[in-house]
């Protein structure tokens, strides 16, 4: 397709563009939002950008209500996502023998979903910016902080390794629950109440609380749930605070020393966000953009833990002429501005989302909320967090001997998977062959929700492996399962028996036959 040669410590292309902008002569660049790597020459950045429109109003001529999603060349994979009306993302990933380019491309659509969800929630929809600024350079300098920020965590060593067949057993953009007892849920849902009542307006505060890694509770929508847990194991959680511990957890990636030295220089590494555009717009509009502050919530460090045990940033944010200290979030289902209020006791993480409508004394306001929190529920915080560390089972909590599976609820976005530590233990030929097998099963969903759109489709497949494993895809009500059997019989029966065993015992039943 004749694309330019990549950054050989790169890898991967990332750009964001409007279709709407850069149609007059010599203002071609207003087009691109974000660019990655940005220091790639303006010809190049144009060319890729303008092969991808390219590519997205072709395929409209043959499907005008599908927009296109991958491209597969024999050099690149192209995955496409219209993030917002006329706004794309579109990643480009080399294939190479170094980089082990066997991937789903819904796995890396996936990357760009998460990327844009997360940066929706902390500034806004990119309209809504544009609509702030028509000159686009909000937009592009709060993309070039977060979205630098957020493949921070894709590097390794000194490269950028996208999801590959080796993440099969991961979904991302899904809540990883932990299971309790209906004693210790009724404390937990005690807690919350309390928790939602600290607010000092009529609104009531909301919340998530976490344990270790894992879901405990929320109080929000699925999707707003999805999309805060993200930014939780990302950047909040005891795990994730320390910077010598590498979680267990599927959504951190374990980065080494070295590769967080890599990524740390990576915006110094780039030319500024003024600079990347100076050519396109006039100086009044740079000089104006270099007085923005952008808040840089996935940067690394942010976030450390305060004496009182509530967490502290160094977001600073003036809203209504008042400063706070705590960031804004957008809550994209219930339509509000939160404020993000973290308090931590050991393994306890706690999310209080406090409404901006109700805080009108600035940062005293927060002060207030946060004094109302360790008053009412010290206590229970401390006895809830006692009985989860009891009943905690360790990272291996999940495991099921014999099996590596991964279950997904798609209409309540939660997941759950083997422990990373027992996936690795999988033969490479079981990887790839699920890796296959779910690629063709998000080519069969996509398929069927194009001809019945919302209509869920229930499959069913078994595939021996070279290496004599059983692979397993079945689908049903909205609930898919994902598993690999290694050291298993021969027989086709035997698989089946062992899913039912499965089923029955993990899943109440839901993938069996009766």
């Amino acid at each position: 397709m004749g694309l330019p040669a990549m950054a050989a410590n790169e890898g991967i292309q990332l750009c964001v563009f409007d279709t709407r902008r850069g149609h007059q002569e010599g203002q071609e660049l207003d087009k691109i939002l974000f660019f990655f790597p940005s220091d790639f020459p303006y010809s190049v950045q144009l060319s890729v950008v303008g092969l991808s429109e390219g590519i997205i109003t072709f395929t409209r001529i043959f499907s005008t209500d599908a927009a296109c999603e991958v491209i597969e060349e024999e050099r690149h994979s192209h995955v496409f996502y219209q993030a917002e009306p006329d706004i794309w993302m579109v990643m480009i990933v080399e294939k190479n023998k170094d980089n082990e380019s066997d991937w789903r491309c819904d796995a890396l659509i996936d990357v760009l979903k998460e990327a844009h969800s997360l940066f929706t929630m902390f500034n806004d929809s990119l309209q809504a910016l544009l609509d702030k600024q028509p000159s686009g350079e909000l937009a592009r300098s709060r993309l070039y902080t977060f979205i630098n920020d957020y493949l921070s965590d894709f590097y390794v060593g000194k490269k950028i390794q996208v999801p590959s067949f080796r993440d099969c057993l991961k979904e991302r953009r899904t809540v990883q629950m932990l299971t309790v007892s209906r004693e210790v849920a009724i404390e937990v849902q005690s807690l919350a109440t309390v928790i939602g009542s600290s607010s000092l307006g009529s609104t009531a505060c909301k919340s998530l609380i976490l344990f270790q890694d894992l879901l405990v509770a929320t109080t929000l929508s699925p999707g707003d749930t999805a999309n805060m847990f993200t930014y939780a194991v990302l950047r909040l959680t005891p795990h994730a605070l320390s910077s010598n511990t590498s979680s267990w957890s599927y959504l951190r990636r374990g980065v080494s020393g070295s590769s967080i030295t890599a990524s740390s220089g990576l915006l110094n590494s780039r030319s500024s966000p003024e600079e990347y555009h100076h050519g396109s717009h006039d100086s009044s509009m740079g000089e104006q953009s270099n007085r923005y502050h952008m808040p840089r919530p996935l940067q690394r460090d942010n976030w450390s833990k305060g004496k009182d045990g509530f967490l502290v940033c160094d977001i600073q944010l003036n809203v209504g002429g008042l400063v706070y200290l705590a960031p804004v979030v957008w809550l994209q289902q219930s339509e509000e501005h939160m404020f993000l209020c973290i308090y931590q006791h050991r393994s306890l993480t706690i999310i209080i989302l406090i409404p901006v409508c109700s805080q009108t004394d600035g940062e005293q306001g927060i002060a207030l909320v946060k004094k109302q929190l360790l008053e009412n529920a010290s206590e229970k915080i401390v006895h809830v967090e006692e009985k989860l560390s009891r009943g905690w089972g360790g990272e291996n909590a999940y495991h099921v001997s014999g099996y590596r599976y991964l279950l997904v609820d798609t209409d309540k976005s939660i997941s759950r998977t083997s422990p990373p530590g027992k996936v690795m233990t999988l033969a490479k030929d079981s990887l790839l062959t699920l890796n296959k097998l779910r690629e063709e099963v998000d080519l069969e969903k996509t398929r069927a929700n194009r001809e019945k759109p919302g209509h869920e489709k229930n499959l069913e497949i078994c595939i021996r492996a070279k290496n004599n494993s059983w692979i397993i895809a079945k689908i049903t009500q909205g609930r898919e399962l994902y598993m690999a059997i290694e050291k298993a019989n021969e027989t086709l029966l035997y698989a089946s028996d062992a899913v039912e065993k499965f089923s029955d015992r993990y899943c109440d039943g839901a993938f069996s036959l009766d």
